[in-house]
């Protein structure tokens, strides 16, 4: 292959990446418009890995939109992706304990287990059983450009596994199971939600034209801001500059204290100069509600002290009532497992019925 082929070829994708964008953006806007006339009649369905404790990052990322959809009318759903740890991951020590701090996490932020089912991958095998005809649906080779999955596998530095690389019909079955046509996603994971249309249209084509089992899920695209972690770089569990919305008062003080600035006294936002001191300033600005260059104006040359200082008593400040709910969940760890105990039974229900559909849909009915 030549220079000029090779990159004639790199530049049809890109094309091709930006047209899929433009209309899922513009389908995402049709959805939101939609949602906001008649949420009855929209499912959403959205979820974590757990592979350690919600941060900042998460509730500003995703949590607050899924709370607003539940509030909204929205049927929705939130999937504990338990069996997803094992994609780059080689055990499960503390997943436990995970889930269950991620249930404490959601119900404190305002997710309402009446309104909201709370299950996970492990304990619902009809919808992991989605999964064999469902890969039928998708050749290797598209599997193996899905970008999300090539990112994914080089942060972990683990060799592809077969559950990496179907990873994204995994989540097909977590989205089409409960039959779920709206999927609040960031732009990288469009992706997924490409695939997972893809497979609900295929699967209608070939076994169900007279009456089509799935629905084309659109993705309803996150306006939320770009979350940095505490050192400038990205918000993550791993970089450790993720401030925990479990953690204490004291922790997140000590936390942001340690935080990294620079030598330069006077405070300004400008995240691509300075990206550790404009970190503070957009966690500042994302707690309270106001313009990350305006908190810096106002701190002025009073130095990186006085900034930290002002994050951490913000920070605190707007995690004070999310800590007080979760301490009093925690008292009765009990009523937490009921709950993951209760949307297991109700997703289980729901796998059942529509695996039945499949089968019946397949002539796979004796």
């Amino acid at each position: 292959m030549t220079d000029e082929t090779q990159e004639q070829q790199i530049t049809a994708v890109g094309n091709e990446m930006s047209a899929s964008f433009l209309a899922a953006k513009k389908r995402s806007d049709a959805t939101l418009a939609a949602i906001e006339q008649n949420p009855g009649k929209f499912t959403m369905l959205t979820g974590d890995r757990p592979t350690g404790r919600l941060h900042l990052g998460h509730y500003f990322g995703s949590i607050r939109e899924r709370v607003a959809m539940q509030n909204r009318g929205v049927n929705s759903n939130i999937i504990i992706a338990d069996y997803q740890v094992i994609t780059d991951r080689d055990t499960t020590a503390h997943i436990e304990d995970n889930v269950l701090n991620l249930v404490l996490d959601y119900m404190a932020a305002g997710i309402d287990p009446e309104k909201t089912m709370i299950f996970t991958h492990s304990a619902v095998p009809a919808e992991n059983q989605l999964m064999l005809p469902f890969l039928s649906l998708v050749t290797e080779a598209e599997l193996h450009r899905n970008p999300t999955v090539k990112s994914e596998m080089e942060a972990s530095g683990h060799a592809l596994t077969g559950l990496l690389l179907t990873y994204p019909v995994h989540q097909a079955c977590d989205i089409l199971f409960c039959k779920a046509n709206v999927v609040p996603i960031g732009k990288d994971n469009l992706p997924h939600v490409e695939i997972t249309r893809t497979i609900a249209r295929r699967f209608n084509e070939r076994y169900a034209k007279k009456h089509p089992v799935f629905p084309e899920p659109a993705a309803i695209l996150s306006e939320a801001p770009e979350i940095p972690g505490l050192d400038g770089r990205k918000m993550s569990k791993s970089y450790g500059n993720s401030i925990m919305l479990g953690a204490t008062a004291q922790e997140t003080a000590k936390l942001i204290k340690k935080s990294p600035t620079d030598s330069e006294r006077r405070i300004m936002f400008d995240p691509i100069a300075r990206p550790q001191v404009s970190a503070l300033l957009t966690t500042a600005g994302l707690v309270t509600g106001r313009d990350p260059k305006e908190i810096a104006e106002e701190i002025g040359d009073s130095g990186a002290g006085a900034l930290k200082a002002y994050v951490i008593e913000s920070v605190n400040s707007f995690l004070e009532p999310h800590r007080a709910r979760r301490e009093e969940l925690a008292k009765d760890m009990d009523y937490v497992r009921d709950v993951l105990a209760e949307g297991n039974k109700k997703a289980n229900a729901i796998a059942n019925e529509t695996l039945e559909q499949v089968r019946d849909a397949m002539g796979m009915r004796y």
